[in-house]
């Protein structure tokens, strides 16, 4: 697959009539359209509302020069401090060859004087619909990039004007790049546009950013030094799935906020990813601190998430194993389902983010299928990860084939690029869902190739009510041994995982507002008191069963299974 800068290279060079790059990485992506100019040898102009029409001369030539004196200002520095000596890399792509192709055709396509002089705007092209007008008028082979021109789209006058520039260049070599944060296409420019995703940079690419950083930050602070390469490579870890921009901003709070790199550095790092993941809106990074041990029962699904522990490293990669692609944990309401899912990351040691699913759907056609792809992006980014969406059948409650008419297809679109990427992704992320019910899923969506397995999980038996109470308890700082758990256990026949906690929780407030012990009496007298799921609902429990005894896995062990006394 080529790199990011080959790649815009072929839309330049196919005489792609409009470009999209829809990027908060202004400079990054000016960069990255420059050098690709360069090599290719065409002229570069650029718009935008404040200057208007303006032929791009590579001011950046000197920041090249200043950068590349960087690196080798910074490599002193790490060497010195018994660093590994990084790879001389730029920023604007994971691949060193694209980086050093990318600086050389800067230096050397704009030639000597071009760094001197300044660029002077066409007359009359502060306006949109002027400006590209004037584009329109122009012979010379070139690229024309227009900055944040999504906030003129809905002018008709301005589509009508664009809409003939790309008819016009799709013939020529020209090409126009739109670059704005978000952008809704409209529909009559449909059949121009190319979209050019900016590529998340990789760990070495990241490993990178922490030098130039520390670099950089040390020519204003006194910042000491005190991570071997070791913990720079933890930082970089920590940084996966953010832009150059976030983490370049992320490491420099963390240095300014204690003056040196240190080992907390790294904590301080992940929190302010856990921040830019937040303002995000569609994924949030979520705290694994539970494991397999805080479930009670369900021995099936921890064995067989114990077999693929560690799935995604290179040596089961050589042993010929692939990654695994993840789970649906199905069942009866409040017995552990998300529980589960927070804890296959807690026992396997890797992130937790969270897919928001409400925070997906746009009012704009095409916008929800743009969000879904950066989600994807970014959970590939933070690879190794563990990926919770949880009641998945909400999330595609709307695209059987009457969805068209519901709304407007989008809900199909959405299940067609969750199934398209399942099924193609290479990234070791794992998917974990819970559904509530399995009726409601697209049959597509539950085969195998799409997750690994479907697990049932009932309601507790005997000896698995036993383990709940026993984790419940001591968790608020009670002895189990000084608790008749059988006896409890038993009264707590058909009570949900979710159920006995608050029975426990609701013990504890009434002894202490009696200003006495907890004690077995006080929970079978807290169990007496509250009517189960499994006797309000419980034709649709088992309704639910008989769906799943043939068609899921059950999640505890088949001697665990049995009928609950």
């Amino acid at each position: 697959m080529p790199d990011g800068l080959d790649r815009l290279k072929v839309l330049i060079n196919s005489s792609t009539p409009i470009v999209v790059m829809e990027t908060s990485e202004e400079m990054r992506a000016m960069s990255m359209v420059r050098a690709a100019c360069a090599e290719l040898n065409m002229a570069m102009y650029e718009w935008s509302i404040a200057d208007g029409l303006l032929r791009s001369i590579a001011a950046d030539i000197q920041s090249q020069k200043d950068s590349a004196q960087t690196r080798t200002d910074q490599t002193a520095v790490w060497t010195r401090a018994g660093h590994t000596q990084p790879q001389t890399r730029t920023v604007l792509s994971p691949s060193s060859t694209e980086s050093e192709r990318l600086t050389r055709a800067m230096m050397s396509a704009m030639g000597p004087e071009a760094a001197a002089g300044g660029g002077n705007a066409v007359y009359n092209t502060r306006e949109p619909a002027q400006a590209l007008a004037n584009m329109e008028s122009m012979t010379v082979e070139a690229v024309f990039v227009l900055k944040d021109f999504h906030r003129h789209m809905d002018d008709p006058v301005v589509v009508r004007r664009l809409r003939d520039v790309g008819q016009k260049f799709a013939s020529n070599r020209r090409t126009v790049v739109i670059t704005a944060p978000e952008i809704t296409v409209p529909a009559e420019l449909a059949t121009l546009v190319e979209y050019f995703d900016m590529p998340l940079p990789d760990r070495e690419r990241l490993r990178e950013i922490v030098h130039e950083t520390f670099t950089r930050l040390s020519k204003t602070y006194t910042l000491k030094l005190q991570l071997d390469a070791a913990g720079v490579d933890a930082i970089s870890a920590n940084l996966r799935g953010l832009s150059e921009e976030e983490a370049e901003r992320a490491i420099s709070q963390a240095l300014v906020n204690r003056y040196a790199l240190c080992p907390e550095t790294i904590t301080d790092v992940l929190e302010a990813k856990k921040q830019l993941l937040r303002h995000s809106g569609m994924l949030e990074f979520i705290e694994a601190s539970d494991n397999m041990a805080s479930v009670g029962g369900l021995e099936n699904l921890k064995h067989w998430l114990q077999q693929r522990r560690g799935a995604w490293e290179d040596s089961a990669r050589d042993f010929g194993l692939e990654p695994p692609r993840g789970m649906i944990v199905l069942g009866v309401q409040g017995c552990g389902k998300s529980l589960c899912a927070r804890a296959v990351a807690g026992e396997w040691k890797l992130p937790l983010v969270k897919f928001d699913t409400s925070a997906v759907y746009d009012k704009y056609i095409g916008e929800t299928e743009k969000r879904i792809r950066k989600v994807f992006q970014v959970a590939e980014g933070l690879a190794p990860c563990v990926l919770w969406i949880d009641e998945l059948e909400k999330v595609f409650a709307g695209s059987g084939p009457d969805s068209a008419s519901a709304d407007a297809g989008v809900s199909s679109r959405l299940l067609a690029s969750f199934l398209s990427w399942m099924q193609d992704r290479k990234a070791p992320v794992f998917v974990a869902a819970t559904c509530n019910n399995v009726t409601a899923l697209p049959p597509e969506l539950i085969r195998k190739g799409r997750f690994d397995e479907l697990f049932f999980v009932d309601l507790p038996n005997r000896a698995e009510r036993c383990q709940i109470f026993s984790i419940q308890l001591a968790k608020r700082k009670r002895n189990p041994a000084d608790f008749d758990l059988d006896k409890v256990a038993t009264a707590a026949n058909g009570y949900s995982g979710a159920e006995i906690d608050a029975t426990v929780q609701g013990a504890l407030y009434a002894a202490y507002s009696q200003k006495s012990p907890l004690t077995t009496q006080s929970l079978v007298d807290a169990l007496a008191q509250t009517v189960p799921l499994s006797v309000t609902r419980a034709e649709e429990i088992e309704a639910l069963r008989d769906w799943a005894r043939t068609r899921a896995v059950p999640a505890s062990s088949r001697d665990a299974s049995t009928a609950i006394p």
